[in-house]
């Protein structure tokens, strides 16, 4: 009978393999975005989604600059304490890549900018409304810092309208102060999520990793917390230490793990989550999505462009 957990070693389990997708409407989209040097997550972060959901019409943008002023130790985004300023053209650009590669669902996330005065609320929301005006079928899925907890810093962005406002948990109570930076609180983040769902709807979304350390029971009670702050859609998925000099990875879960786990956020009535080895925090962004809007053919766009 196999084991519910692999200890960590040289390789990677099995599971942790990723699947080719040979979809032609991946091959259109990798090649406007070579075409116009479009920027996006996907690709700069190596995510091992990145064919099946581009092929999906599903790409994740960061805004904000490359720089975050936080540093967290399972994170490999540069950090610094004074980041440049942000492109003023940024929301246009983001909303022009949008429509370049004909996108269904876009997500936008960014690095945390405490430097700012709004902590950057009102770029988020410029992002936003380009995007918005230049792709109106497209829905808007965010990814936000927590913003230390400012309800107006919160509100510049949930003003703007997108469809899924999303703000990772990260990991269990017991293991933040280790991973995260010292700003960011776990009862901080479980309050930016309350904050969000106030808003009604199945608006909030938010993630964790596992194989960190954390036990069974910390996961669901992980889950109850996320669930009482009002969350109905999330992920779960595998902790990959960036490098060397990161935080190590602790276990890999097996996959049998991530079907328990994603049976108890359904019960909790977490309904829309994705679980699993591979899974990161806009992997099906899609289908978590709370509608889907009758957009132009994805190769229709593309081939306007060629």
């Amino acid at each position: 009978m196999p084991s519910n957990h692999e200890k960590v070693g040289t390789h990677k389990p099995e599971w942790l393999k990723v699947k080719l997708h040979n979809d032609p409407r991946y091959a259109d989209v990798a090649a406007t975005v070579r075409r116009h040097d479009l920027h996006t997550i996907c690709a700069s972060g190596r995510c091992p989604n990145i064919s099946e959901c581009w092929s999906r019409g599903t790409a994740t943008f960061m805004i904000g600059g490359d720089t975050c002023t936080r540093a967290c130790r399972f994170c490999a985004t540069k950090s610094s304490a004074r980041p440049l300023p942000p492109d003023i053209q940024e929301p246009v650009k983001i909303a022009r890549s949008v429509q370049l590669m004909g996108l269904r669902h876009a997500v936008i996330t960014s690095v945390d900018r405490d430097d700012l005065p709004d902590g950057g609320a009102a770029h988020w929301a410029a992002t936003v409304k380009a995007i918005r005006e230049l792709n109106p079928e497209t829905t808007i899925e965010l990814l936000i810092p927590d913003f230390s907890g400012q309800a107006e810093h919160l509100d510049i962005i949930l003003n703007a309208g997108a469809d899924i406002v999303g703000h990772n948990l990260e990991t269990v109570r017991r293991i933040t102060p280790e991973v995260r930076d010292r700003r960011a609180s776990y009862d901080t983040s479980l309050n930016v999520l309350r904050h969000i769902a106030s808003r009604g709807g199945d608006l909030a979304k938010s993630a964790i990793m596992v194989g960190l350390g954390e036990t069974f029971d910390e996961v669901l009670r992980t889950l109850d917390d996320l669930a009482e702050a009002g969350v109905r859609r999330m992920t779960i998925g595998q902790y990959l230490q960036p490098t060397p000099r990161h935080y190590p990875v602790a276990e890999y879960v097996h996959p049998d793990i991530f079907e328990k786990y994603k049976a108890a956020a359904v019960e909790r009535g977490i309904l829309y989550t994705e679980s699993g080895p591979l899974v990161r925090s806009s992997y099906m962004a899609d289908r978590l999505a709370p509608k889907q809007k009758t957009a132009r053919p994805l190769n229709t766009l593309i081939a306007s462009e060629r």
